[in-house]
């Protein structure tokens, strides 16, 4: 969190900024809900209206049928007004839900699509994201707070205004000759007021001081919310309830669920709950200021009982306007400095040149890669994970990659993908450095089936054409040369059986090796000139590895296909094998030229992993 003093001007401007992307993306919502906090002030004061003239006509001439009608009035307005206070609130809650809707979609999930790989990869840009998080489930802190606060600032604007209407008489009646003829001097009426402003001031600011005094803590309490959030989260997970049952984990979850209570304790018999408990005090006092004033004009004879109704009415939901907005102050600036750090997230430049160039759409798939002396090292890192790294790929060429974990294998992947650009080199596409191309038709010369893919808990059609809407027969195809056509027919809708039961009761759970072949068959539906398998099989053991990347061999058909893998077995059948070590590229060439080095990289990992995979082992 930014632990700079916010000024109110700067804070005013951050929660402006956040109002204008309400009213830009949902403006129905702020419309929604300016008028209820509208209907909202004006009712109280259309009830106290009536009923002034309601009670002076009981204390003067009694007129049954002059009563008949203000007992009428106030029965019609009142309820009018609750018809029309329900019906907005409703039509502000539908709109709300819209615009959590759009907070989350615009203010996160396109941003997340949107900034550059290497600041989505970052810890500092995941820590920054997850501080968002906690401090709005820990004090509402940035949108929710921006939120409430539109909502408390029309409403406090709209009671001043009524308020200041109803009340013009109090101020200007004059008490007749008398002992308090004194509330007749034209210093009075400022006196009274700026007293009044004053405790009307001093309420908020002890709410706003305890509210700003929680930073003192937040930071636990954030943690707190974090622990829980995590220890629900096992509660809930099925696949590790075998676990937690088995090693009666729930006790020794508990235990460190209770870390997180200290604080929230702290917060309600400290200052907080001082500050909180004080300002509530000055506003009981504020209230009999009010009453105060009115009664002693009242009994000076400046006005009559129906009058005293209507400016006691008034004048304390005019006040409580004041001290409305006066509390939206202190919140304002209490919540500034959590959206200045939502600020500091979504403003978060994309340094990375999108390139403009269009990438060739070759039906002939005749696309060259290669690598130039290219190095790398991750942002924040003085260790190269990949050096001077030169490779060609040639056309329909099957190229294994492999090493050992750690040995640059899947930052090859990253920089070939373009998700990272390289920190020294070049990467050439048809002779041409990549960095040219139109960044997102770049990406869509590649199909890549990553060691921790995700499939979703939706339909099994839509998981592997990644679109509500695809081509039926082709996914079937592709799910056939994936080898999961047996398991299709058995699927009791068939493409529109969802995975999982996330979402759907009648869900089916899925193995993990036919989960992988699904996300095989989503690489074959985007029929990408270049396919890539970083070791999507890694949990599986050396030989049903081998036999599906076998298998994938014969449909990747006249696709160049790069295998990652860090067993050796799975790829004796490419064109060419590239050995990484420590980052670098120590051999290439077939599985037999490898062998034939004794003394090199490959013939060491062959041998010692070669039990695994030898007709005696098995």
């Amino acid at each position: 969190m930014n632990e700079e003093k916010m000024t109110l001007k700067e804070s005013v401007r951050l929660t402006l900024r956040a109002w204008c992307f309400y009213w830009k993306n949902t403006p129905r919502f702020v419309l929604s809900t300016v008028l209820w906090a509208l209907a909202d002030a004006v009712s109280p004061y259309a009830v106290v209206w009536f009923s002034a003239r309601l009670v002076a006509e009981l204390s003067d001439a009694r007129d049954p049928q002059a009563l008949a009608v203000d007992v009428a009035w106030v029965l019609g307005v009142t309820a009018l007004l609750t018809l029309v206070r329900s019906v907005l609130l409703h039509w502000k809650s539908v709109e709300r839900e819209q615009l959590n809707w759009q907070l989350g979609h615009d203010c996160f999930m396109e941003k997340q699509m949107s900034m550059d790989y290497a600041d989505e990869d970052s810890q500092q840009v995941y820590d920054l994201y997850n501080f968002i998080q906690q401090s709005e489930s820990f004090c509402s802190g940035g949108n929710p707070n921006a939120v409430a606060l539109l909502d408390s600032v029309s409403a406090a604007v709209f009671r001043i205004l009524g308020g200041a209407v109803l009340s013009v008489g109090l101020f200007t009646a004059r008490v007749p000759a008398g002992p308090l003829t004194v509330l007749n001097s034209p210093l009075c009426v400022p006196a009274v007021l700026v007293l009044i402003l004053a405790v009307a001031w001093l309420s908020p600011v002890c709410a706003s001081s305890a509210g700003i005094s929680s930073p003192d803590i937040e930071e636990e309490g954030r943690w707190g919310n974090r622990l829980w959030a995590f220890l629900m989260g096992v509660c809930r997970d099925d696949k590790k309830a075998l676990d937690v049952r088995m090693y009666d984990q729930f006790e020794f979850l508990k235990d460190h669920a209770a870390v997180s209570m200290p604080a929230f304790e702290r917060a309600r018999k400290g200052k907080f709950g001082i500050l909180n408990a004080t300002g509530n005090a000055v506003s009981a006092l504020l209230m009999g200021l009010a009453y105060l004033f009115v009664c002693l004009k009242a009994y000076g004879g400046a006005f009559g009982l129906g009058a005293v109704t209507q400016y006691v009415g008034a004048a304390t939901n005019f006040f409580v306007g004041i001290g409305g907005l006066f509390t939206a102050v202190g919140d304002c600036r209490f919540n500034a400095p959590y959206l200045k750090t939502l600020y500091d997230y979504l403003d978060l430049p994309n340094k990375m040149y999108k390139g403009s160039l269009t990438t060739e759409k070759r039906s002939d798939r005749q696309y060259t890669v290669e690598f130039l002396d290219v190095s790398f090292r991750y942002p924040g890192s003085e260790q190269y994970a990949l050096r001077h790294l030169s490779m060609t790929f040639k056309v329909g060429e099957r190229l294994a990659v492999v090493g050992m974990n750690g040995s640059g294998k899947t930052t090859f992947i990253k920089l070939l993908c373009r998700l990272y650009d390289p920190t020294e080199g070049v990467i050439l596409l048809n002779g041409i450095d990549i960095r040219k191309y139109r960044y997102d038709e770049y990406m869509d010369i590649f199909s890549v089936v990553f060691q921790d893919f995700k499939l979703f808990a939706l339909p099994l059609g839509q998981n592997v054409a990644t679109a509500q809407h695809y081509d039926v027969a082709r996914a079937a195809d592709c799910l056939q040369k994936a080898g999961f056509s047996d398991r299709l027919a058995r699927m009791p809708k068939g493409l529109d059986t969802c995975l999982y039961k996330d979402l759907d009761e009648d869900g089916v759970t899925i193995s993990g090796g036919e989960a992988q072949k699904i996300a095989i068959a989503r690489a074959l539906y985007k029929d990408a000139p270049f396919i890539v398998l970083d070791e999507p099989t890694a949990a599986l053991d050396p030989v049903a590895e081998a036999e599906i990347y076998a298998k994938f061999n014969e449909i990747a058909g006249d696709k160049t296909a790069i295998y990652i893998s860090h067993r050796l077995s799975s790829c004796k059948f490419c064109d060419e094998i590239a050995v990484f070590d420590h980052g670098e590229v120590v051999q290439q060439g077939t599985h037999e030229e490898l062998l034939g080095e004794p003394d090199g990289k490959y013939y060491e990992l062959w041998n010692a992993q070669a039990q695994y995979y030898t007709e005696e082992s098995a």
